[in-house]
């Protein structure tokens, strides 16, 4: 009768989810694992192009504009539009310096109190790109050692069962340890596509931080200087002096 019940099982989920309360357990926190990790990789997809949208807005319409006002303006008004929020950070502290030139210009002159406030600005999009991040890398160490577990107390517990009932044919054997193994792939199923996702999100993260910051380094210099960065330096250089 063991022999029978050894041969008919499928050794499939169905089976994994039937075995006991530890297997289910375990199932049910690789499942949450799973989701939340998928979550965080759509946020984080959605997230980036947006801010690559607005970066391509950004380069196409501000730096043509006659005022940084007015570039402003032609910026949507969104609240996750992080270089619209970088321009006004910019202009309200240069206008807050000259209103109270008396008060703060003695201690902090205009260079480094306008790239104080936008550095906060740059930061926080920072935070923003890499909230969530943490939880794929923990999801990429940790799922394929709950599933080792799984299949550590899986193959346990059909030993115990096996040495209990005396019977080690392979029909007894197979079909706990196939079982268990399931669990092993499944944490593997969890975790692989979470490493993935999370190197592939950082690099697009740290060329998504490099255009930005290139656009408020731009931005502090047209702030001070009235001009951009990078017209300064397609500029032709002055030819060498003759000896």
């Amino acid at each position: 009768m063991a022999d029978a019940v050894g041969i008919n099982r499928q050794f499939g989920i169905q089976d994994l989810w039937d075995s006991g309360p530890v297997s289910k357990t375990l199932l049910i926190v690789l499942a949450i694992m799973s989701l939340y990790s998928w979550y965080v990789i759509i946020t984080k997809l959605l997230d980036q192009n947006a801010l690559m949208k607005h970066a391509a807005q950004a380069e196409k319409d501000f730096w043509s504009a006659a005022s940084l006002k007015d570039g402003m303006a032609r910026l949507k008004n969104e609240p996750d539009n992080a270089f619209r929020a970088l321009v006004q950070d910019g202009l309200e502290s240069l206008d807050h310096h000259n209103k109270h030139k008396g008060q703060v210009s003695d201690t902090i002159d205009l260079h480094d109190w306008v790239s104080t406030h936008m550095q906060r600005r740059v930061d926080k999009v920072n935070s923003d790109l890499t909230e969530g991040m943490a939880v794929l890398a923990s999801v990429g160490a940790t799922a394929p050692f709950v599933g080792l577990l799984g299949t550590v107390l899986g193959i346990l517990n059909a030993l115990t069962s096996i040495a209990r009932s005396g019977n080690a044919s392979i029909e007894m054997v197979a079909g706990p340890v196939g079982e268990a193994l399931w669990m092993t792939a499944i944490g593997l199923g969890v975790a692989i596509p979470a490493v993935i996702c999370f190197n592939w999100l950082t690099r697009r993260n740290k060329g998504l931080m490099e255009g930005v910051n290139f656009f408020a380094h731009d931005l502090h210099q047209s702030i001070l200087s009235g001009s951009r960065v990078a017209a300064i330096q397609a500029a032709p250089a002055a030819a060498p002096m003759k000896k």
